[in-house]
């Protein structure tokens, strides 16, 4: 049997021991501790040995969890440069009419959130004091990703400073009037304060992560040095479940983002009840953190506990600190010293000693209100170990008490997040404890009063001071007056309108070669940002690699395998492309960085991400939301398109609905263009709308969704006539009629629209033949761009005309006078093209790819969904036979001649 004190076997013992005494010596010298001095003092001197080996550089496997104690001892502390009691007045204001606001809101119904900011209070204050670089200071300040919950402590900030006045508090979660507080960080509601959307929850980390490498991109690239500002994000311990705030640990300490620092909330509590109840999150949060290479900075305990720390001479305090789970924490936040003394205390001999020289008072302030968190100084201490920390992003996780300062009914409470008020008795207990001049005769008739020391007061005047030494007001979004970008040389795009001749090209193709001369364009060509999620050959674009550089911080550290090929593999410190592995969310946190700079930077960038459409929308449509509401601007491009193009992949790959889902955020103008000459016209559309001249009236702040296939089709020359490049814009132009196109169909033969987009209108195209040759009908092929624009448009009519104004939608304007039945088809599912069919005035019909996917030849899934042009025929004919323009027989001989 195996000695079980016995030392085991380790990776090491695979190495040759040279001195095998000298070894027996070490470890016979920690047994001596542990048998002498305990196993906390083995642990100790064994935690002390390795820190000094890897600060002598020696290569160990790095500590993955450190004691439940604080990382900065308070010895070591510095001393907050400014006037702490001044700062203390003004948290304690902020803190008053952030829950004045909620509550005040609370009789209308509206909700809100008291206890997140009660917490988390003193770690805003001490960072807009002394650490929020503003966007008057150099490079761009710093970007702050503010946690959602505690927006109404940053509303009662910008009260006292003077952005806010009491009737914009009065009207939190109230927008519809005009002049109201949207609940959460949204840029779109409030552009003047908020720049990042942090709800939903899990997207500020993973944003706040690719923000600060796009801003080393943005340095490297030399379009702006910006490495001077800090990218700031305050989480919640709870939010950190979210696998969206980890998913980019590792990125950032690969990188060394030491322009990044994390702020988690550790109040141990999430929406229903404790975050790790059984367990400690502080540690696994730190082991996670650690174990990816991030700085680690634990600010747990307030200066209360000094002299217990003091006290503890045989390391049983810091033992009993590890072994208390999470849950029985919250548990002594709510008890008497009484229950404290025995249940923590009296665990253990050394500590029931301890705690006979301890006052009950003591261990109540220890136990309920002394957290590293609630402290200036303290929280003061990590952050600036933060920023002077280099070579790897930090960490701070700091805890605090939720709902501290709201009275024993909130503090630590589960129900706390759920908690929308405070009574007049609780507000008054409140304000004795934050001292603040608020009188008895102020709560007129029950109401709670905003409190404000004065416009000229030494507090106000205090804080407009630092952050005027700051850089100004924060947090604050600054849209730039920036000059509309020149637009590109128009032989760029004109060179689609010939089309491609017998040569075959598909639509990705296409466009790939359309941002191949954009990129070459002396005045824009480096504001392009191509993205792509390790699918840049799936998409023909590896000939960019060698002319734009893949970017990398590291630049090429090693000789590419492909080094003698002429589209070879090529890193480059300052390249162009952000190819970002397998992973759409960080594409998309990529994309929502370069589309907002504009704003973030004053730098105006065209971001274009490429993704398999099954898996942009599908995966990332939260993030396409947040792209939204930061007002990001741009174009997304899902390759590979439609749902019986990518022959052989299956179900998982087959794209039937991303028009659908764009079609539900408002900021994405979707299109699915047919032909090459129809993408160089969204693309230039959308370079003068989002970056150039805009229009009265017209709102920049969109995105462009653009589908687009991977089958070799000819491509067409553009049509001749007025009114093309408007109808491709605008989602509906007649691509050909049955005469121009040369098909042969008797006169007076029946007539009938088709109406198809994307790939599609090849099918429409010989269903157009097939009907004049084989029927005897005509048809017209009209090529639908945008389905989506086409049904926006008709709602603006819609509601024009509840105005009192007369609008035609662009659908009627465009299809008035077509003879006959309309028919649509898409590669989507039938609900694409009825988006807008409720506005034609002529018989609607359409097919489309419902259902799941299938492993099969285009030409097979095509029949399987019935979308082909024999199908196509046979719903034509079906539509043509409803209306008694030809045999009703017709039907089941077009069916049977053809098999369906």
């Amino acid at each position: 049997m195996t000695d079980p004190n016995a030392i085991q076997p380790s990776a090491l013992d695979q190495l040759p021991d040279r001195d095998p005494e000298e070894t027996a010596e070490w470890q016979a010298s920690l047994d001596a501790v542990a048998r002498e001095a305990g196993p906390h003092r083995a642990a100790y001197l064994m935690r002390r040995t390795l820190e000094r080996a890897e600060a002598g550089g020696i290569a160990l496997p790095k500590l993955l969890e450190t004691d439940y104690v604080n990382t900065i001892p308070t010895a070591a502390e510095p001393g907050i440069p400014g006037d702490e009691a001044m700062e203390a007045r003004i948290t304690a204001w902020n803190r008053w009419n952030a829950a004045a606001m909620v509550t005040r809101g609370s009789k209308y119904g509206v909700g809100g959130h008291i206890a997140t900011f009660a917490s988390a209070a003193w770690l805003y204050e001490t960072g807009f004091n002394h650490f929020f670089q503003g966007k008057e200071a150099d490079g761009s300040g710093d970007q702050l990703y503010i946690q959602g919950h505690a927006s109404p402590g940053i509303y009662a900030r910008a009260f006292l400073d003077g952005r806010l006045d009491e009737g914009h508090l009065d009207n939190f979660r109230q927008e519809s009037g005009g002049n109201g507080l949207p609940s959460y960080p949204h840029p779109r509601r409030l552009p003047w304060l908020w720049e990042f959307p942090t709800v939903s929850m899990g997207l500020g980390p993973l944003s706040a992560i690719y923000q600060a490498r796009f801003n080393r991109y943005l340095t490297n690239r030399a379009i702006k040095d910006v490495s001077a500002s800090h990218v700031w994000a305050f989480l919640g311990d709870g939010e950190m479940d979210e696998p969206e705030s980890t998913a980019a640990l590792a990125l950032a300490a690969r990188e060394e983002l030491d322009n990044l620092t994390f702020v988690i909330n550790c109040n141990l509590q999430r929406l229903d009840g404790p975050v790790r109840a059984n367990f400690k999150i502080v540690q696994e949060l730190e082991a996670q953190f650690r174990g990816a290479g991030w700085n680690v900075i634990k600010t747990l305990w307030g200066s209360a506990w000094d002299e217990l720390f003091q006290l503890d001479t045989t390391g049983a305090l810091v033992r009993r600190l590890r072994e208390v789970p999470d849950a029985q924490i919250q548990t002594y936040q709510t008890r008497d010293a009484a229950y404290i003394r025995a249940d923590f205390f009296g665990k253990d001999q050394a500590l029931a000693e301890m705690a006979k020289l301890l006052s009950d008072d003591k261990i109540l302030e220890c136990f309920h209100l002394s957290r590293g968190g609630h402290e200036a100084r303290k929280v003061y201490a990590a952050y600036k170990a933060a920023v002077e920390h280099k070579g790897a992003p930090t960490v701070i996780l700091a805890q605090t008490v939720k709902g501290h300062t709201l009275g024993e009914g909130f503090a630590s409470k589960n129900a706390n997040h759920q908690m929308k008020k405070l009574t007049v008795d609780e507000f008054k207990t409140m304000r004795d404890l934050l001292d603040l001049p608020i009188k008895d005769s102020d709560f007129a008739d029950g109401v709670v009063p905003y409190g404000h020391p004065g416009a000229d007061s030494p507090e106000v005047r205090y804080l407009q001071e630092r952050r005027a030494a700051l850089g100004g007001p924060a947090p604050a979004r600054r849209t730039h007056a920036l000059a509309p970008l020149p637009a590109p040389a128009e032989k760029a795009f004109a060179s689609f309108d010939k089309g491609s001749g017998s040569q075959n090209v598909a639509t990705t193709m296409a466009f790939v070669r359309l941002v191949k001369d954009l990129v070459r364009d002396k005045e824009t060509g480096k504001r392009w940002v191509p993205i792509v999620p390790d699918e840049a050959r799936t998409f023909g674009m590896e000939s960019l690699f060698p002319s734009l550089g893949i970017y990398s911080p590291k630049g090429q550290t090693y000789e590419p395998v492909d080094r003698d090929q002429l589209m070879y593999y090529k890193e480059a410190k300052n390249g162009q492309i952000l190819n970002e592995g397998i992973t759409e969310a960080g594409s998309m946190a990529d994309f929502i960085a370069a589309s907002s700079a504009y704003a973030t930077h004053g730098e105006a960038m065209i971001p274009f991400y490429i993704f398999y459409s099954m898996f942009g929308w599908q995966r990332t449509a939260d993030q396409m939301w947040q792209l939204g509401d930061q007002l990001g601007r741009g174009f997304l491009v899902g390759a590979t398109a439609g749902r019986t193009t990518l022959t052989g992949e299956g179900l998982q790959h087959a794209d039937g609905h991303s028009p659908v889902i764009a079609a539900t955020n408002p900021a994405a103008l979707t299109y699915d263009p047919a032909f090459a000459y129809e993408i160089a016209v969204v693309v230039r559309e959308g370079l003068r709308r989002m970056y150039g001249e805009a229009k009265p009236g017209e709102d920049q702040n969109v995105f462009y969704y653009l589908t687009v296939y991977n089958e070799p089709l000819p491509q067409p020359a553009k049509p001749a006539g007025p009114g093309i490049d408007e109808g491709i814009v605008k989602g509906l132009y007649r691509f050909n009629t049955a005469e121009s196109a040369g098909v042969t169909a008797p006169a007076n033969a029946p007539r009938i629209q088709l109406l198809g987009s994307g790939t599609a209108i090849h099918w429409a195209l010989e269903a157009q033949r097939l009907l004049a040759e084989e029927w005897g009908v005509a048809a017209d092929v009209w090529s639908a761009t945008s389905w989506s624009e086409l049904r926006r448009d008709a709602l603006e009519a819609d509601a024009a005309l509840l105005r009192g104004e007369e609008r035609v939608p662009y659908v009627r304007q465009a299809l008035q006078g077509a003879e006959g039945p309309v028919l649509a088809v898409s590669d989507y599912m039938r609900q694409v093209p009825d988006q807008i069919a409720q506005w034609v005035e002529q018989d609607w019909s359409s097919l489309g790819a419902d259902g799941f996917g299938l492993s099969d030849t285009r030409e097979a899934a095509r029949r399987h969904f019935g979308v082909d042009a024999q199908s196509i025929v046979v719903a034509a004919l079906a539509q043509l036979a409803k209306r008694g323009e030809v045999k009703a027989t017709a039907v089941k001989e077009a069916r049977e001649k053809y098999g369906l």
